[in-house]
């Protein structure tokens, strides 16, 4: 299938047409071939690793839910139907009683909701072997010494090996990559073959070249045994020549940001016609990047026969009318509570002048150079994160004039650079990375210690995001912000969220466009109610500020306490 670029799409009712209609022939015979003759990569379903798992046939039981689309038009060399094998897990995950599946989803922090008129949910796994994965995906898996699922990898994964699809919502650093790479490499086996200029079987659309990165990293890490699986890097700001000859060639699995992705669709790099199993991660992030005209064009140009996975960090009103849209009967699935500061991350809030800023930087960085030395530990990760690439570049300097060794890390630099200083910081060879919110997503260093705000982000969904990058995985973390007076409104939602996580509430925070205009309202309105309240005083317009503790003093009936922080939390 051709991809129709959109200002094109208008010349004619043919051009429309062909952009939204997939050019595959439902001819049994062809499809038939294509699996007995031409099949270099082995059937999942003859290959499990597990006398328990029964024998998967292939079965198009997913494969009609989407009856929108126009017939599809015949072509010489016919595209082969994708294979939705019909899965099964090992018959001790099989026996699994409702209760027992409450129990484990109980014990792993699972909230699991489907639609009323869709079947249950498949039971959560904990063990990889009653998967009945490919006997190769069980080597690989046994080479990185993978033990047990994580919670989203044990629920996640029989939803998506099972065909349905999925709307995964899990806070960073819980495995999520894994629970869609295993089971799309699962998928991909059991297709016929790819051939020379055939478009992907399987696509994983990323917001940033560094994510992208890691999940091309974690894609080879469970095909390493499979020489003839092939996947490509699609993204900006690399060699696009070598992505061409890359796509054009063949390959099984596409991890792509989706400006680039598009780009080569349009120079007919590539096709969609085959991609039948399709990843949309940290879908928030895209979003908030612009990238949703982007999506949108790919996910209608789609084949009608696909599963999609959307995995998102928060949940905005706008993921949901995207997972509305473009997912059929998604199995919604929750791990702990979304986009709130997690509660193994200890924060401390710090009130500051501007100009002191980097003096107590540069004092907080030396007294934990001296508290490591003296424990004999190395010194520990840690990242500073910035409002802007300028301040980012000044402060490493300064960290470096100290004797530390920091690299900064923000757009301005080149894809190379951003590269040289991500595995300077991974390896430990640097110990601090100065970075802007580049880095506040989908960045996954693995043992992170401290994470410091030199300036506060705008919004709370951001601060959720930065401090997420500590606290991994089940470690503990620490977070410490430095602020100002500007930044009052987004220390008192900090403070309320600590209290309610520590109290064991579940509110969580809105986020997404919509979610942040009503936030920036809401602060303008209580710095109308501050100047006001300045009149009312007799002060005129200037702003004073007062310690929630001491403004009852003042007219305690006046002052609505909306959010105030407790005075445990003043410094």
């Amino acid at each position: 299938m051709s991809y129709v670029p959109p200002h094109l799409r208008n010349n004619s009712s043919a051009t429309v047409a062909t952009a939204r209609t997939p050019s595959v022939t439902l001819d049994n015979n062809n499809h038939h071939h294509h699996n007995n003759n031409h099949h270099k990569l082995a059937f999942a379903s003859n290959n499990n690793t597990n006398a328990n798992c029964s024998p998967s046939l292939p079965s198009f039981h997913n494969a009609s839910r989407r009856s929108s689309a126009a017939p599809p038009s015949p072509r010489i060399f016919a595209t082969p139907d994708p294979v939705f094998p019909q899965w099964q897990p090992s018959e001790r995950a099989s026996r699994m009683t409702p209760e027992q599946i409450e129990e484990v989803r109980s014990r792993l922090n699972l909230d699991v909701t489907v639609a009323s008129d869709s079947p249950p949910a498949p039971a959560p796994i904990e063990s990889f072997t009653d998967m009945c994965l490919d006997s190769s995906i069980m080597k690989d898996i046994a080479f990185h010494e993978y033990t047990r699922p994580t919670s989203i990898q044990a629920q996640a994964m029989p939803i998506a090996l099972s065909g349905r699809d999925l709307l995964g919502c899990a806070e960073t650093g819980s495995g999520k990559t894994a629970a869609f790479t295993i089971p799309m490499i699962q998928h991909c086996l059991a297709q016929p073959s790819i051939r020379r200029n055939d478009g992907p079987l399987a696509l994983v659309l990323a917001p940033t070249r560094e994510l992208a990165q890691q999940i091309e990293k974690e894609v080879k890490a469970f095909s390493r045994s499979l020489e003839s699986l092939k996947t490509a890097i699609v993204v900006g700001g690399t060699n696009i020549e070598k992505q061409r000859s890359e796509l054009r060639a063949g390959v099984e699995i596409a991890v792509a940001t989706p400006g680039r992705f598009i780009d080569h669709l349009q120079q007919g790099n590539t096709s969609l016609s085959r991609i039948s199993f399709v990843v949309l991660d940290e879908a928030d992030r895209m979003l908030d990047m612009g990238f949703e005209p982007q999506i949108r064009e790919v996910m209608r140009s789609l084949p009608e026969k696909h599963q999609t996975l959307l995995f998102s960090a928060t949940m905005p009103v706008e993921i949901e009318a995207l997972a509305k849209e473009y997912l059929a009967s998604p199995v919604q699935v929750k791990v702990g509570k979304v986009s709130s500061p997690t509660t193994n991350v200890s924060q401390t809030l710090v009130k500051i002048s501007e100009n002191e800023k980097i003096d107590r930087l540069l004092d907080l960085l030396v007294e934990d150079a001296s508290q490591a030395e003296k424990c004999g530990h190395p010194f520990p990760l840690t990242i500073v994160f910035v409002e802007r690439k300028t301040r980012c570049d000044e402060v490493a300097e300064a960290l470096v004039a100290q004797g530390l060794s920091a690299v900064s890390l923000h757009g301005g630099r080149s894809q190379n650079e951003r590269e040289a200083a991500l595995q300077d910081f991974r390896s430990g060879s640097t110990n601090i990375l100065v970075a802007t919110d580049v880095a506040s997503r989908g960045l996954d260093v693995t043992g992170v210690s401290h994470v410091i705000n030199l300036d506060l982000p705008k919004t709370m969904e951001d601060y959720v995001h930065r401090i997420g990058r500590t606290g991994r995985a089940g470690s503990t973390g620490l977070a410490t912000s430095f602020y100002t007076d500007r930044d009052m409104f987004l220390v008192a939602n900090i403070r309320k969220a600590i209290a309610d996580a520590e109290s064991g509430n579940t509110l969580t925070f809105a986020t997404g466009k919509v979610a942040r205009r009503k936030e920036k309202e809401a602060a303008a309105a209580q710095k109308e109610a501050n100047i006001a309240f300045s009149k009312q005083l007799g002060l005129g317009a200037a702003s004073i500020n007062i310690e929630d503790k001491y403004k009852f003093m003042i007219a305690a009936a006046n002052i609505k306490r909306e959010g105030a922080a407790d005075s445990a939390w003043d410094d």
